[in-house]
């Protein structure tokens, strides 16, 4: 299963439609094994064969992708487009998957100079600013448990690497009601967030990525 899902990430990372020499070259997996699960992702409509003999992502994903955002928020979109002509910078929402966030939605500002991220993309909880209001939310020993999983890895001189230093960080982002990330994710890159009150356990925070180092 795994590897049947890695093979629709890489048509979908690689514009949505590829050879079967293209597949096997990017994959690393012997071509019976690619032609095996092809043709079963075909037979069940998460992709497709087009006249060319080229494979492109299938139309039972588009069903699936209508439900997951319906579960994001039927306002989401607006929400985030009302938040960036307001404050003119690019917004984006993430939620808790696992032990990173994944980013589920996103309004550009309109800069020709702008921050994107994909939608679906998945970053670590303790180097990003959606991340850490994410963990903001639990307790010290969930958060730890969390990050422990994953590991403090370092992206830039500015990222969080001791259990100490995020602690003291989480336990600021509590106090003050919003997280910073500082260039911590990558170099030149800063950003606000806040965490959104959701029902249950669904952990939810929103980001702000101001294009100007000074704001």
């Amino acid at each position: 299963m795994h590897r049947a899902l890695d093979l629709v990430e890489l048509v979908a990372d690689h514009g949505g439609h590829l050879s079967i020499a293209e597949i096997a070259d990017l994959g690393g997996l012997p071509l019976p094994t690619i032609h095996r699960l092809l043709r079963t992702l075909v037979d069940r409509g998460w992709m497709r064969q087009l006249p060319n003999r080229r494979y492109a992502l299938g139309f039972r994903l588009m069903p699936l992708g209508t439900s997951a955002g319906r579960l994001v928020g039927a306002n989401t979109a607006t929400v985030l487009r009302g938040l960036v002509e307001q404050i003119g910078e690019s917004a984006n929402l993430a939620v808790l998957s696992g032990d990173h966030a994944e980013y589920v939605a996103q309004s550009p500002s309109a800069h020709s100079m702008r921050m994107f991220t994909e939608v679906g993309r998945q970053v670590e909880l303790h180097s990003t600013g959606v991340g850490k209001a994410i963990l903001a939310q639990l307790g010290d020993d969930e958060a730890l448990g969390r990050v422990r999983r994953v590991g403090l890895n370092t992206h830039t001189p500015h990222t969080l690497v001791t259990e100490p230093d995020l602690l003291e960080d989480l336990a600021k982002i509590r106090a003050r009601g919003y997280s910073l990330d500082e260039q911590e994710q990558e170099l030149g890159v800063r950003c606000i967030a806040v965490a959104l009150p959701t029902p249950g356990r669904a952990r939810r925070g929103l980001g702000i990525w101001p294009t100007d180092p000074d704001d």
